[in-house]
This record gives C-alpha cells, structure tokens and sequence, in this order.
C-alpha cells in the first residue's frame, strides 16, 4: 500500500480550492507536443479561466497560439521558454499575450512554467504583447505596509481586463484585513509559507501550492516562518461585474 493512504491536503469547495502537489495529474495534450500539463483550475469548477502547470521532459517543439479571443499569461518557474517574435524568458520571467497574437512558444526539456488562459474583454485596441521579468520590477508597500510589497506585471491601464503580481510578505506580515469582491483569484505560492483563510476554512500553505478563489468568497493571508513569503496571483479587473465572458 501507498505510504498516504488515500490522503491529501487538496480541498475543493463550492467557491474556493487548495490544490497541493501531491494531487496533481499530469497529462498531454495535442497541442502541446513535448509537454505535460496539470490543469490545477478550470471552468468545470466555477471559475471563469483556466491554470496550467507546463513541464517539458524532452522539450515543447512549438505550441500554436491560444483559441480565437483567448488571451495567455505565462510565468518560466524553471529553465526557458522561447517565443517565435524573438523573447527568451528565463526563470521567473513572463509574458502576456493577447488574443490574436501570433507567437509559438517552444522550451527545452526540464523547463516548468505557469500557464493562464481566460476569454479577453476587449476595451478599444487589444494591448500589445509584454515580455518582462520580475527581477525589473519595483515592489510597492500594499497600504503602506514595507513588510508587504506588491510587483505588479502588466500595466494597470483600461486596456487589461486582468492583473498578475508577486506578494512579497516579509515574516509574520499579513493582509490588512478579510478581503470580500467580486473579482476571483488564482494564485501559486513561490517560496516560504503561511496560513491562508478562504471562507471558513484555515489552510497551511507552502511553496508549489495553488488556490483558487472565487467570487466574494473571504479570504486572508498570513506569512509565516523566518523566511519571505511570495506568492503570484491573478485577478480580473477593470470591468463590471456585468460584463460578459
């Protein structure tokens, strides 16, 4: 018998979800050769994008663009991602691109990296594609708090209907207070750990977990230990909790 017995700390509920390493099932896709993929968040859940792990073994050899009005963000956790415009993104590096977009994607082998995938809300032209690094952003206090800094990817013009940033939590730092809206979240914990509160559920949280969080569920993070705490989140944004997906 397997030493866990059946057991895992992924839990998923009506509108929120812990998804732990040891519950991730990896598969291929079509449209991925040299790739395997765990989804961690989808539709089928209630959530109105997608969240991908990508790991390559022998090297992706080219992907196509995403379907027609899908907008993609990728974050490199390990080894490279090259794309066909020219950009190479090394480890913690990251890319928006829009619908349309043109670009193929292709990575050596032992190459890890995010995927997000969600239907894009148009205002006006669709923004460019953005190539970038974390290792060039600023963080800025969240609240004025220097023990918890925000690096923010894209630009936060009404252009993006969505934002990706890093939390940056120094030891024993924490949200402010019980967040409540209408936007959800994905998120993928980076280094360190903590306790996360979704709903009325307390969650030990570490690196290579995800959570999703859905619609006006509460939620709230604590950072603990004696090392930083960073996490990436997504969040839809700049729109109307009426407008159409």
């Amino acid at each position: 018998m397997k030493p866990s017995f059946g057991q895992t700390r992924s839990d998923i509920r009506r509108n929120h979800a812990l998804l732990t390493p040891e519950s991730h099932e990896w598969i291929t896709q079509p449209d991925w050769p040299g790739a395997e993929l765990a989804f961690l968040i989808s539709p089928d859940m209630g959530a109105k994008f997608a969240m991908a792990l990508v790991r390559t073994s022998d090297g992706l050899s080219g992907i196509a663009p995403a379907a027609e009005g899908v907008a993609r963000f990728i974050f490199v956790l390990e080894g490279r991602v090259r794309a066909s415009t020219g950009q190479t993104l090394e480890a913690e590096g990251y890319a928006f691109l829009p619908p349309a977009d043109t670009a193929t994607l292709t990575a050596p082998a032992a190459t890890r990296f995010v995927l997000f995938e969600w239907r894009f809300l148009p205002r006006g032209e669709l923004p460019a594609p953005i190539f970038g690094s974390v290792s060039e952003i600023d963080g800025t206090p969240l609240r004025g708090d220097d023990w918890l800094m925000v690096q923010k990817m894209l630009p936060t013009d009404a252009g993006f209907d969505g934002e990706f940033n890093i939390m940056n939590f120094h030891p024993g730092a924490s949200l402010a207070y019980v967040e409540t809206h209408f936007m959800e979240h994905g998120l993928l914990m980076l280094d360190g750990g903590g306790v996360y509160r979704l709903d009325n559920e307390w969650y030990p949280v570490g690196a290579g977990d995800a959570i999703w969080m859905g619609p006006h569920v509460p939620q709230w993070f604590g950072a603990l230990g004696r090392t930083p705490s960073r996490y990436l989140i997504y969040k839809n944004y700049n729109r109307s909790p009426l407008a159409q997906r």
